[in-house]
């Protein structure tokens, strides 16, 4: 049996008193798509942080693509591979299309190819036609559009989203679902945090519960 993509063991986080994790364990495997549910408060935000190495615990185990690291020494090459998009993501004051091309910059792609990265998620996103207009002008559907879009280009190995249609109704949550939707099927491994139905009853996600009692898997 082969290993899973990533895995978490022994995971342990705590705010002052309050233990979030105790000895949890998760297991993600390559090409597979999660929804990770649970009450407000357990812990489903820290757990994706955790994962993309924004945020410490007490201690714990990782491992991705079989390496593995204590918790506290996440290797700096996993960033690459491993994208986290917020629930309210940050945008740089500039345009559409400089925001989806700051990753690929920084990663020294060659101009060519970010400008048909960037031209092919720009269009996946249905925004082809805004991609000068700055972030400040976008409305909610259109941030998280353009979030989704930012974290495709960079093909990541593993994709992380948290609560990415909170706040949406109407069309504009529609079609962020049906991003998500084609992030699940495109041979990325995903993990979605979220409280909303539609994306809790998708039928290609695997179910995972964050309770009192660790990470549990359902169906």
């Amino acid at each position: 049996m082969s290993a899973p993509l990533f895995a978490v063991s022994g995971l342990a986080k705590r705010f002052g008193e309050r233990v979030l994790f105790d000895e949890a364990r998760l297991e993600l495997e390559s090409g597979s798509g999660y929804v990770l549910t649970g009450a407000n408060g357990t812990g489903k935000t820290t757990l994706l942080r955790i994962i993309a190495g924004i945020e410490q615990a007490e201690r714990g185990q990782l491992a991705f693509r079989a390496q593995a690291s204590p918790v506290a020494d996440y290797p700096e090459s996993w960033r690459r591979e491993i994208v986290y998009v917020h629930q309210q993501p940050y945008l740089f004051h500039t345009t559409i299309e400089k925001n989806l091309d700051y990753g690929l910059a920084r990663r020294r792609v060659s101009l060519a190819e970010r400008q048909a990265r960037v031209r092919e998620a720009l269009t996946w996103a249905g925004l082809a036609e805004r991609r000068e207009v700055p972030p400040h002008k976008l409305s909610g559907g259109e941030i998280q559009r353009m979030a989704l879009a930012r974290a495709k280009v960079l093909n990541p190995t593993l994709l992380l989203l948290d609560e990415p249609t909170a706040n949406l109704d109407g069309d504009a949550r529609r079609q962020v679902l049906e991003l998500v939707t084609a992030l699940c099927i495109d041979n990325h491994t995903v993990v979605v945090a979220s409280h909303d139905p539609e994306i809790i009853r998708l039928a290609i996600l695997n179910r995972l519960y964050v309770s009192a009692r660790g990470i549990e898997t359902g169906d």
